[in-house]
């Protein structure tokens, strides 16, 4: 047991450092994109475009099908053979190219009814629905490429090589970037850019991870075998896990249109909250979900309940450790946050102020939002996805009535709010079910772990604002020196938090051995 959990921290830091990597250039990427095209119609008009091709491959790819795939993967890796493995890997890569196909040729053709149907209120400005719809059917090939890539890096996962897939998303920030810079110029409107950059963004990062799939000898060719009994498990599985992922994402796409009705700028303002969420929910809970589902896999069923139970509680844990402070840290530095990072250019005070209040509704949601991360491979690896689709069922009616609730008086930001709290109830519900079906036992000492884990975040809160108060950012200012200003309140805060649980008694190796957490 020792050495399992000693190899998941491991493989928990080489991924977050990966996705870091991939973070840091993603907000060179969106620095870029709102100092060239700051936050108003035509930027709304391109994260709709994107938004889409993006929500089809969160259910296609990296929802259901990974959740679906990868068990099936892992127990075949396990108990057959490895050309049957082979056999069972080109027979899902078939399937799954045919259907994408299918499906990029069907979105280009009807887009004009697609963002119809999905951002209504742009049909009241002619020229804002137009390029809506232009950069959609250039960014759809997007879904294939990066769902294909995802496939790939679910068969990278299961071999154990975590930190190729979490590298690969940093290739779509570098084609941003280099779109931006070199070759906006070159498109009327400059923002059509972004939406090639999209495009070659996912074919590179699909043929960046071929040569290591043809490293461990799984690189093959597509073949449709509807004979194989493996992929009709997979397409069994996935029927449920499509229907609990779309859940999710149709409430996306009810924000969306309900965002379409806001002022111009609302859904710019709503992205660059999101990718600022995006920051802890990659480092920290997509790292963690992409090493759980297959360690987990390994230890569903009751044979090895006890071993699952401690993997599922060590990742619960180290998920609140590091999740609560970015939680904190968010919401109290939310307006200095996107201030420094983003009002450059024509992204104005104003597009930076309506910013920071989406952000401080979505980290109220951080908590979440990360832990479902943690909680969901946990009925997953049992291929069990009934239950989260019965939870993302509820969890949706609810945040209806939320998005109905704040929408009015808190407009974007309330939208923004009702995402926040439905993931923490989602989480909730997630963790209850697990512990009711027995799949999750808690282990010992938690009271005392919340209890000393509370006091740190105090300790870091009250330097937040003590720091703030010593040395004010100087928004009128020089930006470099908001920048460094910035880095010294988040080093500051870091280090009082990680004092203050190295005071109370925390130590790193309680997390990578079997000790009294």
């Amino acid at each position: 047991m020792t050495k399992k959990k000693s190899s998941l921290l491991r493989s928990l830091a080489n991924v977050s450092g990966m996705t870091l990597i991939s973070r840091v250039f993603g907000f060179a990427r969106d620095t870029l994109m709102a100092v060239y095209f700051g936050a108003g119609a035509a930027t709304d008009a391109f994260n709709v475009a994107y938004k889409l091709p993006n929500l089809l491959r969160r259910v296609f790819a990296e929802g259901a099908f990974s959740q679906a795939f990868v068990p099936v993967l892992a127990e075949y890796k396990k108990t057959k053979s490895h050309q049957e493995t082979k056999d069972f890997v080109a027979a899902i890569l078939g399937l799954m190219a045919l259907v994408l196909i299918i499906i990029t040729i069907l979105g280009m053709i009807f887009a004009s009814g697609v963002i119809w149907l999905t951002a209504g209120g742009f049909t009241h400005d002619p020229v804002k629905f137009a390029l809506t719809v232009e950069m959609l059917r250039i960014t759809f090939p997007y879904i294939l490429f990066i769902s294909l890539a995802s496939l790939i890096g679910g068969v990278l996962n299961t071999w154990g090589l975590f930190s190729i897939p979490s590298f690969t998303p940093t290739i779509l920030n570098f084609s941003f970037i280099i779109f931006i810079v070199l070759f906006s110029h070159l498109f009327n409107p400059s923002v059509l850019t972004l939406a090639y950059a999209t495009f070659f963004g996912g074919l590179f990062q699909l043929l960046f991870q071929l040569p290591f799939l043809k490293k461990i000898d799984m690189l093959v060719r597509p073949k449709l075998d509807w004979h194989n009994p493996a992929v009709w498990r997979v397409i069994r599985l996935m029927g449920p896990a499509i229907f609990a992922v779309s859940i999710a994402q149709i409430s996306m796409v009810i924000n969306t249109i309900y965002a379409s009705f806001l002022p111009s700028g609302s859904i710019s303002w709503m992205y660059y909250a999101d990718r600022l969420m995006e920051f802890p929910t990659g480092v920290l809970g997509v790292a963690l979900g992409t090493i759980l589902l297959p360690s987990l896999s390994k230890h569903a069923g009751h044979a090895s309940r006890e071993d699952f139970s401690k993997i599922l509680d060590w990742g619960i844990r180290l998920c609140l450790l590091l999740a609560l402070p970015a939680t904190v840290g968010l919401g109290l530095l939310a307006k200095q946050l996107t201030m420094t990072l983003f009002m450059h250019g024509k992204f104005t005070l104003h597009d930076a102020t309506m910013t920071s209040y989406a952000l401080i509704a979505y980290s109220i949601g951080l908590m979440g939002l990360i832990l479902v991360k943690v909680l969901a491979p946990g009925f997953y690896a049992n291929q069990d996805i009934k239950t989260p689709v019965k939870i993302a069922i509820f969890v949706l009616c609810c945040t209806q009535v939320m998005n109905l609730a704040f929408i009015g008086p808190l407009k974007h930001a309330g939208l923004s709010l009702s995402i926040g709290l439905s993931a923490c109830l989602n989480a909730v519900c997630l963790c209850y079910m697990l512990i009711k079906k027995g799949l999750y036992q808690p282990q010992g000492g938690w009271g005392n772990f919340l209890g000393r884990m509370a006091c740190a975040v105090v300790i870091m809160a009250l330097s937040i604002e003590l720091a703030l108060y010593a040395l004010p950012l100087d928004f009128a200012g020089n930006s470099l020196m908001r920048v460094v200003s910035l880095l010294i309140i988040i080093v500051i805060a870091a280090l009082a938090y990680f004092g203050a649980l190295l005071l109370l008694g925390f130590r790193l190796r309680d997390f990578s051995h079997k000790g009294n957490i």
